[in-house]
């Protein structure tokens, strides 16, 4: 793949996954991305050992790698005063500072805007939030299933009407990774605009933000009719009976969206061996199929329920209209569009324990980025201090005085 960031320098002082996950992907494209970890402990990510619904395997950290692949990682004190001259520093040879650090945090740290283009006019200074930079909640930290999820009207949005639970995000990081994507492209704007016109901007990305814009046509619409969005009760009839999810003989899930239900009726008929549905006059039609839904709901239930999933998959393997298996992640994994298109690349760790990642959605000259493994605790922090110039001597003082990892 073309490395469109190859060149670009990213100081990175953040955790967690949400703004850590945006650098990795630019990674992913070329970037070369310095990693600040506290010296006393690292990312904190390096410690989460558990999602609350499985665990971190201790060989393979997979959290950690999916929003830490190719990065460089250097253990700082940034609130020595050795520490922050040496991030300021590496600040001078870079072309963004990117943090999720609270702006009481940057404030005691002295890495905010002015702190950091002090020392490099030019750098694009970028910051992922949980709510915001601007509100009352502006300093108040959040989570992915909080801000995106909860705040932002996601969770409500997929809430069945029908059972008393509000639902959890799907998978872990869900809201970041979403938001991370939103960061990196924010941060390739702003370089272009650079380019242009040589001015430096400052980037601002949050997750209540990025979960309202997930959320953007539902708003829109709320708005305009001063009605919550909500999801349909699961009994409602549907209109369209080629829109929705059916049932197969092994209790799996087939989903169809084929909107012009009057056009896909009659091959769909053909394909469930029921030709002669598509002259029933209780269907012969769109305005007849869209009033007499409900009865062809119920054949295509019955139809579906007879055969297995595979079986169903060789059938519908030639249907004109829109549908797809109602996959697991490791049937999602393993897709032949999944593997044809190189969308989850092999890796291996440090200690050569091969894992799969799933590669950054971009694509650049019709080729998928290969990511890199995410660095040890501190195993590029001699090679950095290095390249700013510091002798040994300098570098071993450091590390006597706690200054560095």
């Amino acid at each position: 793949m073309t490395a469109v960031m190859r060149g670009v320098r990213i100081l990175e002082v953040a955790e967690h996954t949400f703004v850590p996950a945006a650098s990795a992907v630019l990674a992913d494209q070329g970037a070369d991305v310095i990693n600040i970890e506290p010296v006393e402990r690292g990312d904190a990510m390096r410690g989460l050992a558990s999602t609350g619904v499985a665990p971190v395997p201790t060989d393979v950290h997979a959290l950690l790698e999916h929003s830490n692949r190719g990065k460089r990682s250097l253990a700082l004190d940034l609130k020595s005063p050795e520490g922050l001259e040496v991030l300021y520093k590496l600040a001078a040879t870079a072309d963004v500072f990117l943090t999720n650090k609270l702006p009481g945090v940057r404030g005691k740290l002295k890495i905010e805007v002015e702190d950091i283009r002090a020392h490099n006019p030019r750098i694009i200074y970028v910051r992922g939030t949980g709510q915001g930079h601007r509100g009352p909640d502006a300093d108040k930290g959040s989570y992915d299933s909080l801000a995106f999820w909860c705040r932002a009207g996601v969770a409500l949005g997929v809430k069945r009407p029908d059972y008393d639970h509000v639902p959890v995000p799907p998978a872990p990081g869900f809201g970041d990774s979403i938001g991370a994507m939103t960061i990196a492209g924010g941060i390739m704007g702003a370089l272009f605009h650079r380019e242009r016109t040589g001015e430096a901007t400052t980037v601002d990305v949050s997750l209540l933000g990025t979960g309202l814009w997930s959320m953007g046509q539902a708003v829109a619409l709320s708005l305009l009719l001063d009605i919550p969005w909500s999801a349909p009760p699961a009994d409602r009839l549907r209109a369209n009976p080629l829109v929705g999810n059916y049932q197969t003989k092994d209790e799996r899930f087939l989903s169809f969206t084929c909107l012009q239900a009057g056009k896909y009726w009659a091959p769909m008929c053909e394909v469930i061996g029921r030709p002669e549905l598509a002259t029933d006059p209780r269907f012969a039609d769109h305005e007849s199929l869209m009033a007499n839904s409900g009865e062809a709901i119920d054949i295509l239930r019955e139809v579906f329920a007879e055969r297995t999933l595979e079986e169903w998959r060789q059938q519908l393997a030639d249907f004109v209209g829109q549908w797809a298996v109602v996959q697991d992640t490791i049937e999602a994994a393993a897709d032949p569009q999944t593997v044809a298109n190189g969308y989850v690349q092999e890796c291996r760790t440090a200690a050569g324990v091969p894992f799969h990642l799933v590669a950054a959605p971009v694509q650049y000259d019709e080729e998928p980025a290969a990511p890199q493994r995410a660095p040890e605790f501190n195993e590029h922090g001699d090679e950095i201090l290095t390249e700013l110039g510091l002798d040994w001597d300098a570098v071993v003082d450091l590390k006597v005085r706690g200054v560095v990892g």
